[in-house]
């Protein structure tokens, strides 16, 4: 095992790729990050996106990928190969599902739907070499039939076609302890999200806010983490100092 990499979600810098996408790849190393998430690629060639990765010597483990949740199979099916496609050209791990539709008092067969379809998407990409992954957000830890939805996903899917990359940030607004999240998942979360809050839910700086993310550092190697992924949605100054700010913590903790 080894210590987990810092990478930055690149969607913290979303109001810079869209009108500089490489070159904000390129600003995110300059920071000190070791490796970037994508949320998007702009209609970048992978060629030209795999080449600035190896230039910056930044590594690229995955992507947050748009999946289909309202057309029928056929459709999500072949919208899913143009993407696995695009990935294997860049050369991911990883392939992630930011977020899925869930009404808002989910009952069994909401939860049923929802991991057919991870499951189906699971076994493509699995197929294809790479993992596929599920990011959560709050609502997916509404109970239903006793247990939070999230668990019921995972137990659902098998895990050789489902990995969850915890937002920790999310798991705490939820209720729960990220900490607990990670040590019940141990092996199944190569990838997390440090995401920080104060009080009212407002994004802030990882070691900033009220989220108790420094916890999960001491057993993040032994629980199969393998990337950590920064991500920051609203900012009091630039987000790319917000970004460097976030750095800091990991910088004191030994990462």
């Amino acid at each position: 095992m080894a210590k987990p990499i810092v990478g930055l979600q690149l969607y913290t810098l979303r109001d810079l790729t869209e009108g500089d996408f490489l070159g904000t790849i390129r600003k995110a190393a300059q920071l000190g990050y070791k490796a970037v998430e994508f949320a998007g690629f702009f209609n970048t060639p992978a060629k030209e996106v795999k080449a600035l990765l190896a230039e910056l010597d930044l590594e690229a483990p995955s992507a947050h990928i748009g999946l289909n949740f309202s057309e029928d199979a056929a459709i999500r099916s072949a919208e899913l190969d143009k993407q696995i496609e695009y990935a294997q050209e860049i050369g991911l791990q990883y392939m992630v599902a930011p977020w899925a539709p869930l009404p808002e008092q989910p009952e069994w067969k909401d939860v049923l739907k929802l991991a057919g379809i991870l499951e189906e998407a699971g076994r493509k990409v699995t197929g294809a070499g790479m993992t596929f992954g599920y990011h959560n957000h709050a609502f997916e830890f509404q109970l239903v039939n006793g247990k939070p939805v999230m668990d019921h996903l995972l137990e659902l899917v098998p895990a050789q076609y489902l990995i969850a990359e915890f937002d920790l940030g999310w798991v705490h607004v939820a209720g729960c302890k990220p900490v607990d999240y990670v040590q019940r998942y141990s092996g199944r979360v190569p990838l997390v999200h440090f995401k920080d809050f104060v009080e009212g839910h407002t994004d802030t700086e990882v070691g900033k806010g009220s989220v108790d993310l420094e916890s999960v550092l001491p057993i993040a190697e032994e629980a199969g983490i393998r990337y950590i992924f920064v991500e920051q949605e609203a900012f009091s100054s630039s987000s790319l100092e917000s970004a460097g700010i976030s750095l800091e913590f990991f910088r004191k903790n030994g990462l």
